[in-house]
């Protein structure tokens, strides 16, 4: 047995179907009177149904919420804060929201309540990345962190099976990268094998009837798992990747996750075998990156960066970009060989550990 430091996130969880009736009395325990509701404007209905629903605690909503949270999104969402004198946020939605919801609490120490719909897993974590001048930048902070999570399932039934795929394969590379992080535990690399195999069980069936109750269970439980292990250890080359991605090009973030994540892995499995070994048993293939990569193409997931927006010419820039800044990763990460890695998820091809074939 290794030496090792676990430390649990002080939140607390509600678990379930139908649990989103908790959500007055959690605000009631906080000592939240003045709730702004936040959303994407995709979501601003549910916003308000939940303002209607908490009635006098709540005092307004902010439906602006954008992806990898840009600076110009949360200072329009403080003044709305400051306007409203509101004393905590409910997040509802995906990882746009929570980040929003986490930008707030940074700058004002409001309590946050959120109510993921999406198997995004960043409301388990103290990192808040935020996105100003084309360039997205992460902390971690435990001001972030929020006081109560509310996980009800019915909220994702309604979610398109093309979305859950996505947010399901984002929320499966946070485990595998707890799998080989060099501060890795034993605790989280229980709860990252339990994570992938649940979501990878749950999301071909969702594929096929995004109303399987039993099969959107799972993916929540273990979105919630792979959340843990965000929050828990460190991450390497694959969020590096995708941050300088979506950040600097301005790709879907749960779609740069899913295309990126089978090249990410081929890339280190020569230098972390043993968690390339979990992983594969937990999606119950013979290859870890082989397999996610054919698990992204039965459940729907397109493949390339391409698909997504990026172009051929700014592959070298992504490439430069993602060296700049020295980082923790299994194998090093040198230039020539990480623009190998971009320009296959580019073009969609299958992953290949130029490791083991050079």
């Amino acid at each position: 047995m290794q030496n090792f430091t676990y430390q649990a996130a002080p939140m607390r969880v509600i678990f379930g179907t139908g649990t989103l009736r908790e959500l007055p009395a959690e605000l009631a325990r906080l000592g939240i009177g003045r709730a702004l509701i936040l959303a994407t404007p995709h979501q601003a209905r549910q916003a308000e149904e939940i303002a209607a629903m908490i009635g006098q605690r709540a005092v307004g909503t902010f439906a602006q919420a954008e992806m990898h949270t840009p600076v110009h999104v949360t200072e329009r969402a403080l003044l709305r804060v400051n306007e409203l004198d509101a004393d905590g946020v409910v997040a509802i939605g995906g990882g746009s929201t929570t980040g929003l919801g986490k930008a707030i609490a940074r700058r004002t120490d409001l309590p946050q309540i959120v109510v993921p719909t999406s198997y995004a897993g960043s409301e388990m974590t103290p990192i808040l990345g935020e996105t100003q001048d084309g360039l997205k930048t992460t902390q971690s902070s435990p001001k972030v962190l929020p006081e109560t999570v509310i996980y009800d399932v019915d909220l994702t039934l309604t979610m398109p099976p093309s979305l859950s795929a996505t947010s399901g394969l984002n929320a499966i590379a946070h485990a595998v990268e707890a799998l080989y992080a060099r501060d890795q535990n034993p605790i989280i690399s229980l709860m990252a094998e339990e994570g992938i195999r649940s979501l990878a069980r749950a999301l071909p069936k969702i594929h096929v009837d995004a109303a399987d109750v039993e099969a959107r269970t799972d993916a929540l439980y273990g979105a919630w798992l792979c959340g843990c292990c965000l929050g828990a250890v460190g991450m390497a080359l694959h969020h590096k990747l995708c941050h300088t991605l979506g950040g600097t090009f301005n790709l879907p973030h749960a779609e740069t996750h899913a295309a990126v994540l089978p090249h990410a892995l081929a890339y280190n499995a020569s230098a972390a075998p043993q968690a390339m070994a979990r992983i594969a048993r937990a999606i119950g293939r013979e290859d870890a990156a082989g397999g996610l990569f054919e698990l992204a193409g039965a459940i729907g997931v397109q493949r390339s960066l391409r698909e997504l927006g990026m172009r051929e010419q700014d592959i070298d820039r992504a490439a430069g970009i993602a060296v700049t800044n020295p980082y923790w990763n299994p194998r090093p990460v040198e230039r020539e060989t990480i623009r190998g890695l971009i320009a296959r998820a580019w073009a969609g091809t299958a992953p290949v550990d130029d490791a083991r074939h050079s």
